[in-house]
């Protein structure tokens, strides 16, 4: 590679890490939830209440260079104050000794309004890799706004209990679902 294609391939990286900007979650407007099933025939919907999330994104490009989350285990919520709890045991959660669970991007692929986030999630100190499907990007003014979406085998973080029921089912689906929609406003 020649001087010159060097130092050209230096300012076009350069100039797309100088587009992207920081973003701060509007959690007015932001929701991260999850779905499992319950005893395998109807869907048990939850949120977490308290989550934050550091952003770097190019409008330009609608890429992602940064995206990293972390989300209190503590703030879980189901509707349900006897489940919540539950969650929160050593059952699941185990919240005293693992209050947070942590998301951190390794790569982002763009696909127009759409892409691919991977990265490496982390739930009771189990740290497994993820891909999250990421949908309807739209740039208005300072706002970004978008969906990830993915789905987790929970028992691949220790979040191992279920109870057998009598009709020979179990009570909660390996199967987590997520979903978070997400609104950022530049920083």
């Amino acid at each position: 590679m020649n001087l010159m294609t060097k130092i050209t391939s230096a300012m076009v990286l350069t100039a797309g890490l100088l587009s992207a900007a920081q973003y701060g979650v509007d959690k007015a407007h932001s929701n991260v939830g999850f779905t499992v099933k319950h005893m395998m025939i109807t869907n048990v919907h939850g949120s977490f209440k308290a989550y934050d999330a550091d952003i770097d994104f190019d409008e330009a490009t609608k890429t992602f260079k940064k995206f990293s989350a972390t989300v209190e285990t503590k703030s879980v919520d189901t509707g349900i104050e006897k489940r919540d709890d539950h969650l929160r045991s050593d059952d699941f959660f185990a919240s005293d000794k693992f209050p947070k669970m942590t998301f951190e991007m390794t790569s982002y692929k763009a696909d127009g309004d759409d892409g691919k986030m991977t990265g490496n999630l982390t739930i009771r100190g189990i740290t497994k890799p993820v891909t999250l499907e990421v949908e309807d990007i739209s740039v208005l003014g300072k706002k970004v706004g978008f969906a990830l979406e993915g789905k987790i085998n929970r028992t691949d973080f220790d979040l191992k209990w279920n109870k057998a029921v009598e009709l020979g089912g179990v009570a909660v689906g390996e199967e987590v679902k997520i979903k978070v929609d997400v609104e950022a406003e530049k920083k």
